[in-house]
């Protein structure tokens, strides 16, 4: 009896989850770490105002994850979405790396 109650509770959690909009992939996904070997290599910030520009002079403030087109905003959660070059790991939709691509028009 006790498991049903949980089964029964999990399908209610799930439907109303569902019903909000929220897409359940939005509570698994792990953000990227901007000190992570991946991230620090490519100039991964959360803030594309804080990219060195002296490190990457082809830098524009505009250019942010969310212009790019390796972030997959139909799978945003909050500001967070993942993005292809990080494996499907979370990134800020104002952050920015060098891998940069403008989402074509």
């Amino acid at each position: 009896m006790h498991k049903r109650r949980i089964v029964l509770r999990s399908i209610s959690t799930i439907a109303v989850v569902s019903a909000a909009g929220i897409p359940l992939s939005a509570f698994a996904l792990q953000k990227v770490d901007p000190k992570e070997p991946q991230a620090v290599s490519l100039g991964y910030t959360d803030d594309s105002k804080t990219v060195d520009t002296k490190k990457y002079p082809k830098h524009d403030p505009s250019q942010t994850c969310d212009t790019c087109q390796f972030y997959q905003a139909a799978q945003q959660a909050g500001n967070i979405a993942p993005c292809s070059v990080f494996g499907g790991k979370g990134v800020a939709a104002k952050g920015w790396c060098s891998a940069y691509t403008r989402k074509p028009a």
